[in-house]
């Protein structure tokens, strides 16, 4: 199984991106997919998980009404639409699979390359 995340860059404060999360190896029919993010120095966190099969969703409470997690199952791929984008969404932002949507607990140790995201003030 593989997974390629893309689309950061550089971004002023207040912008939009789109992270794109290419799933291979297997499909995204039955699995739950999380976004994490990684900033040096502190914990990783997850910040939106969704079921493809369900279709829930769970956004961690920093994000909540500005990101927002969608699954193209038919293309294999998750995507993580980020508005009004601040300084300290700047991380490397990564996909994973998970056991549980809720919290996007349960992280299996499959992942890909990270995508970074960078915000200027």
């Amino acid at each position: 199984v593989q997974l390629q995340a893309s689309g950061g860059g550089l971004v002023q404060s207040g912008g939009s991106l789109s992270l794109s999360c290419k799933v291979s190896g297997f499909t995204t029919d039955y699995y739950r997919i999380g976004w994490f993010r990684q900033i040096p120095g502190k914990e990783r966190e997850g910040i939106a998980c969704i079921d493809t099969t369900a279709a829930s969703v769970w956004h961690e409470d920093s994000v909540k009404g500005r990101f927002t997690i969608q699954a193209d199952v038919h293309r294999n791929t998750i995507y993580l639409l980020m508005n009004n984008l601040e300084p300290e969404d700047t991380a490397l932002y990564y996909c994973a699979p998970v056991r549980v949507v809720s919290g996007c607990t349960g992280e299996y140790d499959v992942r890909g390359h990270g995508t970074q995201v960078t915000v200027s003030s």
